[in-house]
Parts: C-alpha cells; sequence; structure tokens
C-alpha cells in the first residue's frame, strides 16, 4: 500500500503546526487526494482521528467539506460513522451538504444504519431529506430496518424511525421494500406495530414472492405478528376462511403442497442421477515433469547471503555488495537480497544504485516496510526529502511499530522545512 503523504499524517496526528508549515510556507493544496487508493483529503483524515483543532485549522484555510474520496464519503459521512455529533455539528457550520450520496447513501442513511439517533436529529435539523433512495440500501427509513436486531436493537431502530417519521419520510417507499415488508420479514413486532399505528399500508406485497406482510408472517409460523397485521390487512380471495386461524392454516397447506412437488422433482433427478454411467475409468491427473533439483542453487544463495551479513558487519561493504550480487543471481526474486545490497550501496556512497534495488525490493514485496524504509534512505542521501517522506509515511503504514520508520519521517519532514528555509535566505536567482 502506498502512504497517503505528509499533510494527511499530519493531520491525522493532530500537529497542527506541520500542517501550518507544510500548507503556509511549502504551499501544500489543502484539498489535496491521498497517495494511496482511498482519495481521502486531509481533513477526512482528521475527521477520522477525530482532531477537531487541526480540523477547524483546515476549514478555515479552505478545505472543502464537500470534496468526496474514492468511496463518494465526504468528511460528514466519516464523522456521521464515527457517531461523533460534535464534528457533524462543526462540519454543518462549516457548510457540509447534508444530502451527498456515497457508496453507502447520504449522510443519513449512514446515521440510520448505525443506529446513531442523535446524529439523524442533527442532519435533520439541518434539512437531511427523509426520503432519498440509495441504489444499495433504499431509503434511511428501508435502511435502519435492514440493520435492526443485528448491528442495533430494535429499540435503537425505533427511536431512529421516530425522528424520520415525524420528518415526513414516505412510510410505503417499495424501494427495495416498504418499511412495514422489512419489519416482517426480520420480526420485529414493535417497528410493525409502530408503523401500522402511523399510518403504513400493510396491503403492499414484497418485490420478491409478491406476498403482503400478513402471508410472510404466517408463512414463518410468527403468529404474534400475524395477529397484529389482520386487523390493517384487506381479506385475501384465495383464504377462504378470513381469520388469524385460517390465514395460518391456509400458508401451512400452501407450503405443504410445495413440499410434495419438491420431493416429486428430486425423486426425478435422482433416477436420472442413476442412470448416469459411474465406472469411469480413473486415468489419474496428468504428471508433472520432475522439477529440476534446485538444491545447489539454495546452498549457494545461502552461502551467498551470509558471506554477505558478516561483510556488513565488518563494515566491508564492497565485499558485501559482490557477495549479494552473487545471490541475486541466483534468485533474481528475493527481495530481501536487494534491500541489503541497497544498504551497501548507500554504505558506500552510491546513493542512485541504493535507490534502484531499493525500487527493486518494493516492486517484488510492496506489503514490506523495509523497502520503504531503503528507498526513504537513498531519496534523503540525494536530498529528496518530499518523496522520502512518502516513502517513509508508506512504510509507517505497514509497519506503525517501527520507531526507526517513525524517527526517520520526522527526520525527513525537518529536512523538507530546511530546504525551504535554506532557499528563501537565499532569495530569487
Amino acid at each position: 500500500m502506498e502512504d497517503m503523504g505528509p499533510l494527511h499524517e499530519a493531520a491525522c496526528t493532530g500537529k497542527i503546526e506541520t500542517c501550518q508549515y507544510l500548507v503556509e510556507q511549502l504551499g501544500f493544496d489543502i484539498n489535496t487526494e491521498a497517495n494511496d487508493d482511498s482519495g481521502m483529503t486531509p481533513l477526512a483524515c482528521a475527521v477520522l482521528r477525530d482532531k477537531s483543532v487541526t480540523m477547524e485549522y483546515l476549514l478555515d484555510k479552505g478545505a472543502n467539506p464537500n470534496k468526496q474520496d474514492n468511496k463518494r464519503f465526504t468528511p460528514l459521512h466519516y464523522a456521521t460513522k464515527e457517531g461523533n455529533n460534535r464534528l457533524v455539528r462543526l462540519l454543518l457550520s462549516k457548510g457540509a451538504s447534508v444530502d451527498v450520496l456515497s457508496s453507502e447513501g447520504t449522510p443519513l442513511h449512514v446515521a440510520a444504519s448505525y443506529g446513531k439517533s442523535g446524529i439523524i436529529q442533527i442532519l435533520l435539523q439541518h434539512n437531511a431529506d427523509p426520503n432519498t433512495v440509495s441504489a444499495d440500501l433504499g431509503t434511511p427509513m428501508a435502511a435502519v430496518l435492514c440493520v435492526a436486531s443485528g448491528r442495533i436493537t430494535e429499540s435503537d431502530a425505533l427511536k431512529c424511525m421516530k425522528l424520520l417519521v415525524k420528518a415526513g419520510a414516505d412510510l410505503n417507499c417499495a424501494n427495495p421494500d416498504t418499511p412495514l415488508v422489512i419489519a416482517t420479514s426480520k420480526d420485529l413486532s414493535e417497528c410493525v406495530e409502530y408503523l401500522l399505528e402511523v399510518g403504513a399500508d400493510a396491503n403492499i406485497p414484497s418485490n420478491q414472492g409478491r406476498m403482503i406482510p400478513i402471508e410472510m408472517a404466517a408463512n414463518s409460523g410468527r403468529r404474534k405478528l400475524v395477529e397484529i397485521l389482520f386487523p390493517f390487512t384487506l381479506p385475501i380471495q384465495s383464504v377462504s376462511n378470513w381469520s388469524v386461524e385460517g390465514i395460518i392454516a391456509h400458508e401451512k397447506l400452501r407450503q405443504s403442497n410445495k413440499g410434495k412437488q419438491s420431493d416429486k422433482d428430486s425423486n426425478v433427478q435422482l433416477k436420472l442421477n442413476a442412470e448416469v454411467t459411474t465406472n469411469k475409468e480413473d486415468s489419474g491427473a496428468p504428471k508433472k515433469p520432475c522439477a529440476k533439483d534446485k538444491g545447489g542453487d539454495k546452498d549457494k544463495k545461502a552461502e551467498m547471503k551470509l558471506l554477505g551479513a558478516k561483510a556488513v558487519e565488518r563494515k566491508d561493504y564492497a565485499a558485501a555488495l559482490k557477495f549479494y550480487s552473487e545471490a541475486i543471481k541466483v534468485d533474481p526474486e528475493d527481495a530481501t537480497l536487494y534491500s541489503n545490497r541497497s544498504l551497501c550501496h548507500l554504505k558506500s556512497g552510491e546513493a542512485h544504485d541504493a535507490l534502484a534495488d531499493a525500487i527493486v525490493c518494493v516492486n517484488l514485496q510492496p506489503d514490506w516496510a523495509k523497502g520503504y524504509y531503503r528507498k526513504g534512505a537513498a531519496l534523503m542521501s540525494l536530498k529528496e526529502s518530499k518523496e522520502a517522506c512518502d516513502a517513509f509515511l508508506a512504510g509507517g503504514k505497514l509497519n506503525p511499530a517501527s520507531v526507526e520508520i517513525h524517527d526517520a519521517f520526522w527526520e525527513a519532514i525537518e529536512a523538507m522545512k530546511k530546504q525551504h528555509s535554506d532557499r528563501q535566505s537565499a532569495g530569487p536567482v
């Protein structure tokens, strides 16, 4: 994984002075996207780490509170998902839009999906639309019901629903299904009662199966729900005995008939399977050609690697370079060999060669922090402190516990500051 960038790192860690320096002295774009595949802004990073002082600084300097990342999340989506009422209020006060659609819907969808009733109330107070339809989640009402009795309790779901209804949520929107259909399918009796109480239509069928809520309840043996739904449901023509008992009996009969048909189909399939010849000749899998014994190569590589390590211990980097180069000839895809040779090049004053080996190391093993450290060290030797920052930051993401990488990153930041200061002192050429 690649790094996010120095400004993102400073925002995440709440280093306000570093943010000020990068933005005001070095001219970093305050809305720059992270170098990794997230597309996040420094503001979004500060939100995720609850760095309110850094947030205020970035916003005051022109950070766009509505810039979306690769998930189409804005900082408000992240603050909502984290359940941080204070940051939600701060972003809204700075012009954050309440109805931006992301991969998880609007901020209101996110709040509903995580049962954040306090944030739902704040968003609705700022005129969030309770009826915006997300392609994946439907309306916020559907979103909250889909996670009830799972991610959140039915009680929390009910709190969210009441706020949405008060704000004018559509009780009968059938995208993906009506709230009543969803509540019935999940056996949320309190939610079903509330929806009926506020006027939900009990006669709209589900989009799949075309069953109305009372049929769904009877089909799954939920008598209590059948009793709740019965007074609000119009008689079904195919049910001769229109009563709670009659509906349950009707569904049991329908299930029984389906079972008989299923058994019949299974018997037909078994008969067909029996007719298939099973005594096939077992010719076996084709044998792979014997691989050449590479024991000798492995031994040579191990020997060269050991000799290289011993040469490094006695600071004989010229000899170590030869040994590691011989080992690479045997196994040109071993990232550790390039890492070790990069160190030797650097100690020998060959920074460009050190960088070349470090880049190969990273390409061979992109999830190994040491490769990025080697790359950063070579770049520092070449006075490329900004690129070195990026390399150290990438390594730090892969190994956050590495004090060596952490110290190198901030050393690169200081070097970047000094280079900038020296250029200013020199004046125009």
